[in-house]
């Protein structure tokens, strides 16, 4: 027996879950490496996590939070973090949408 939903049933599938994802994650911000950097210079003891990924070619990628939003940047080189700054790395950081 066939599925009559097809391609249509699983782009819909796929848009609710991005959607739950979101909705259980808050909002995600996708700033340029330097403002990321500016972030975090305004939190005392940031938690980043890090991990280092893509395809062809890796970029250096972080997520960290700051009064209630996530703040995400991917870079070609490693960034200068703040002392104090804990890191935590990551096989993977999945970012919905």
């Amino acid at each position: 027996m066939g599925y009559a939903g097809g391609a249509a049933g699983g782009a819909a599938a796929a848009a609710a879950a991005i959607a739950n994802a979101i909705k259980s994650s808050g909002a995600i911000v996708s700033l340029e490496p330097e403002e990321f950097q500016r972030i975090l210079s305004r939190a005392d003891a940031p938690l980043i996590v890090h991990t280092r990924a893509g395809w062809p070619k890796k970029t250096d990628r972080y997520l960290t939070s700051y009064k209630g939003l996530f703040f995400y940047t991917k870079s070609d080189k490693p960034l200068m973090l703040p002392s104090g700054a804990e890191l935590v790395e990551s096989n993977k950081i999945m970012i919905p949408g």
